[in-house]
């Protein structure tokens, strides 16, 4: 299994407490900082500084663009499922975490092939079992699918969108689902177990290989569509979170986080980025009716 022998520079410089969501939306590089409740944007093609698009004031996890509508974007924020405008406007689809026993956070999603999105809950003090994973319809309904979760992270979804990988992270599992033709899962197996580090956010590429950001393993993993770990890129951080692959391909982009880190030294809070060969898909947009 080789490693990938790449030096990673500083595509966007920040001390992002908790950056997350790396998803590519036109041609640009978007993320969030998930305690600060910020959206962020950065050139995908030169590295600069990034630019906030908004801020809420509940944590945000992650993003992805709404189709045909420029600007919107369908959210896993505070406890919940939101619609947000440019304008800064919250529409609430559904706060399934909220009055939860334990206080809860919506962390890491992504939309599927279909225009469905996904996203995973976490409980602040991360008790085991209390996460989920949930799917937001087009009608807007969102359905608890899969339970007994700790830290959800992912998801991500094969070309035709059937598998769909989800991390539990604290476990240091990835779990990979058959969906049926309403995403319901048909079957859950284990797809890879990390010994070393936990598993973060994650992307599938064209070769159907998935990317996984190891937290606190300063890595990231490839693995091949049989489970096989084929690959590590090691960063200059500890805690990488999620990664992006451009669909032009050649470079791996990654967020990073520094909380809980005693030196929490550059470039850690910053977006890395590594020469890879391979690419993915722009973000899959959510598709309302």
């Amino acid at each position: 299994m080789p490693e990938q022998d790449q030096h990673p520079v500083v595509w966007a410089p920040g001390a992002y407490e908790l950056g997350e969501g790396a998803r590519w939306v036109d041609g640009r590089l978007v993320f969030t900082d998930i305690l600060s409740g910020r959206l962020l944007e950065v050139s995908g093609t030169e590295p600069g500084t990034p630019r906030e698009l908004l801020r809420l004031d509940v944590p945000l996890g992650a993003v992805a663009p709404v189709e045909g509508r420029p600007g919107h974007w369908i959210a896993a924020a505070g406890t919940g499922i939101a619609l947000l405008g440019p304008d800064g406007s919250v529409d609430w689809l559904a706060r399934p975490e909220e009055g939860a026993a334990t206080p809860m956070r919506m962390n890491d999603g992504a939309c599927d092939p279909h225009g469905r999105f996904w996203a995973g809950s976490l409980a602040y003090d991360e008790s085991p079992g209390a996460g989920s994973l949930y799917r937001t319809d087009p009608d807007g309904s969102v359905h608890r699918v899969l339970t007994g979760l700790t830290v959800v992270n992912g998801p991500a979804f094969s070309a035709d969108g059937r598998l769909l990988h989800v991390a539990d992270s604290t476990a240091g599992v990835i779990h990979r689902c058959t969906l049926d033709a309403d995403g319901n899962p048909l079957e859950t197996v284990e797809f890879a177990r990390l010994t070393r580090g936990f598993p973060d956010g994650m992307t599938v590429d064209t070769a159907g290989r998935l990317w996984v950001a190891v937290w606190g393993g300063a890595a990231v993993h490839r693995y091949e569509p049989d489970g096989t770990l084929s690959a590590v890129v090691e960063l200059p951080a500890p805690q990488p979170t999620s990664v992006c692959l451009p669909p032009t391909g050649g470079r791996l982009l990654v967020t990073t986080a520094r909380i809980g880190l005693a030196d929490a030294s550059a470039p850690s809070g910053a977006v890395l980025a590594v020469p890879v060969d391979a690419a993915a898909p722009p973000a899959a947009a959510y598709r309302p009716r």
